[in-house]
């Protein structure tokens, strides 16, 4: 499998994919009443070894690394 360093991608944010970029996104906290408050989604990001090398990296590209 082909990997992208994460240097083309992102700008090296704590909560960033290093291998697809995927970051936190904006969006809306809709109450009972519709009234928006702003919220982010988060990616759930952690810690692996992939080919010798520590990486933080999004649940997504764990789960196509190990098909």
């Amino acid at each position: 499998m082909f990997y992208v360093p994460c240097s083309m991608f992102c700008d090296f944010m704590s909560r960033t994919c290093e291998i697809c970029g995927r970051g936190t996104q904006s969006g809306n906290s809709r109450s009972h009443s519709n009234i928006a408050s702003k919220r982010k989604f988060k990616v759930n990001v952690q810690s692996k070894k992939i080919e010798g090398k520590k990486m933080k990296v999004c649940a997504k590209c764990i789960k196509t690394i190990s098909k």
